[in-house]
């Protein structure tokens, strides 16, 4: 496997652990607090909608000239991480909230309980409800397995690489029954979005048909320097308060 292979593997299993680990959340609390049969079965709808649309827009992604899918991919892949790492950056620095999975927890339990009770055997709250977070958090990943895949014409290494994030979330969740609060959310997403700008960069401008000196090689600088830049802005960032009350 060539680095720009591992660093794609690795780069889609970090994005969608994140997204797994917060639509676990989601379903824990209404398997528990209500349904299990429906919080499944509206999780293995999820799943078969978002496989039905990889393998779609995948097919047709595949079918494009590898430079134009380059120079889409880069420019898409920018977006995706310079949101991610804009995040990361201001919750490292103090000035956004951490993302809580225990609170985040709690309140799905508070909804849930709040919701009508279930109608005879079927509970549609708690199917809609793990649908649509399943959905929702699998959109992104969805998104990135295509976008990164198609840049190689390799779709299967991305959604494979998805997959095992998938079941080793599911594997973390059914051992420990709680969502996953000590995983290192926002660590993980600085290092997605770290991954995804350099991507990014390096795919948009060979699509415009530059070449870059040592080939594969320069992605290790290019990760490089944007970590130095995301460190260094959080740096800056946190220095801020203290500066203005001096």
């Amino acid at each position: 496997m060539s680095a720009a292979e591992l660093g794609l593997a690795a780069s889609v299993f970090l994005a969608s652990a994140v997204e797994c680990v917060e639509a676990l959340t989601i379903v824990l609390a209404v398997g528990v607090s209500r349904s299990w049969p429906a919080a499944l079965a509206g999780v293995s709808a999820a799943l078969l909608l978002l496989v039905v649309l990889i393998l779609g827009l995948g097919t047709g992604l595949d079918a494009l000239p590898l430079d134009a899918v380059r120079v889409f991919v880069g420019a898409l892949l920018l977006a995706f991480g310079l949101k991610w790492l804009r995040k990361a950056v201001l919750r490292e620095a103090g000035l956004k909230a951490m993302r809580d999975e225990d609170a985040a927890y709690a309140a799905e339990l508070d909804a849930a309980a709040e919701a009508a009770s279930r109608a005879g055997g079927w509970d549609a709250y708690s199917f809609v409800i793990a649908f649509k977070g399943v959905l929702i958090e699998g959109l992104e990943v969805a998104l990135i397995v295509l976008t990164l895949g198609a840049s190689r014409h390799d779709i299967g290494l991305a959604a494979a690489a998805a997959g095992a994030a998938a079941l080793c979330v599911l594997a973390a969740g059914v051992a420990l029954r709680h969502p996953l609060s000590r995983v290192p959310e926002n660590t993980m997403k600085l290092a997605v979005g770290v991954m995804l700008s350099s991507f990014g960069v390096f795919w948009g401008v060979e699509g415009l048909g530059a070449e870059w000196p040592g080939g594969e090689a320069m992605l290790i600088p290019i990760v490089l320097f944007m970590l130095a830049g995301a460190l260094l802005a959080i740096r800056r960032l946190r220095a801020r308060p203290a500066a203005a009350g001096v």
